[in-house]
């Protein structure tokens, strides 16, 4: 696993991390703690750091087993929680739930809450979680965390956006240390300055859905189902939060024909999933890719795109071109 420094701190990440929606059980299907905690004990094994979750996957459930799986022996000795890097998210929970989740009283009481979940005494990054910027601005939201940098409850924090637009706003914020961002084959808009932008700036680039919700394994059909409480089923066309969070907005027929036409431009020996996380991993402005996983094998499978050779800039072109002709069009909800 190769390892990407995190520009705010300098502290070295590895550049295929674990996004952990997942673990929270309620919108990527049913998960039991067991096989919670074997996954991420893989990506420990396949020589992750990286860990990103919210206070909001299963109402703090991912965070707890984060915090549950931090409490084991490392296998390489010592503490396991030393060896991540451990990203949240804040800003989404019902409780007390909009506006008065910007308030300067609730952003303490959640971060203490997200400490105690994950049995920590520090936050390695705070990110707000897909929040309106300008609600954020007037409240004094970043103002806030800000704060918590200072009395060392976290060491940085950053912001999780839905769109491009959003993510300029966010870079405009003093003291911003990163911007997640789902960026993948089929989301490549960021390549259109925001990337140059952000490492100009020198701030983290997080991206998250580099396998646009499982569509990039290549191995769905336009028949695929999914769960009841998958979000893959329920949030197809954007019901209940913004459509781009589920297989990047496109519609799962369109979605797999797509994958269908990109199958030539994947290298032999190569899998699709590796081959889309490589496109993302070959941007220098890249920090970590989060790629979710529920099972052990998957989590192993996905490290393994840090040890690939870079695509060629002949097959970028290509993607990019083919982007533009065939996909950009297709793609429903903010971008």
């Amino acid at each position: 696993m190769h390892l990407r420094p995190f520009p705010a701190t300098g502290q070295l990440v590895s550049e295929i991390g674990l996004g952990t929606w997942q673990l929270g059980g309620s919108q990527w299907g049913e998960i039991t703690d067991e096989q919670a905690l074997a996954t991420l004990a893989a990506a420990a094994e396949a020589g992750v750091t990286f860990l990103d979750t919210a206070d909001i996957y299963g109402s703090g459930r991912s965070e707890e087993l984060i915090g549950r799986f931090l409490k084991q022996p490392s296998t390489k000795g010592g503490s396991q929680c030393d060896a991540f890097f451990l990203a949240t998210k804040l800003g989404r929970r019902s409780d007390p739930g909009w506006p008065d989740n910007f308030t300067r009283e609730t952003i303490f009481q959640h971060t203490e809450d997200s400490l105690r979940r994950m049995n920590i005494e520090r936050i390695d990054l705070t990110q707000t979680h897909c929040l309106p910027v300008e609600a954020m601005l007037r409240a004094g939201v970043f103002e806030s965390l800000a704060d918590l940098v200072r009395q060392g409850k976290l060491a940085a924090f950053g912001a999780s956006v839905e769109s491009v637009d959003e993510a300029y706003q966010c870079l405009q914020v003093p003291g911003l240390s990163s911007l997640q961002i789902i960026f993948n084959i089929f989301r490549q808009k960021p390549l259109e300055g925001l990337l140059d932008e952000a490492r100009r700036r020198k701030v983290a680039i997080i991206v998250r859905l580099p396998l646009s919700s499982g569509l990039l394994s290549g191995q769905w059909t336009a028949q695929t189902e999914f769960s009841p409480v998958d979000h893959r089923n329920f949030n197809r066309d954007g019901e209940h939060f913004n459509v781009g969070e589920t297989m990047s907005g496109l519609p799962l027929a369109a979605g797999v024909a797509l994958v269908d036409e990109l199958r030539p431009h994947v290298p032999q020996g190569i899998t699709m999933p590796q081959f889309a996380l490589r496109w993302c991993l070959d941007h220098p402005a890249v920090t970590t890719v989060i790629p979710g996983s529920k099972r052990p094998e998957q989590a192993r499978a996905n490290a393994t795109a840090s040890d690939l050779p870079p695509l060629s800039a002949t097959v970028h072109a290509e993607l990019r071109r083919w982007y533009a002709q065939r996909v950009a069009p297709q793609i429903r909800g903010k971008y």
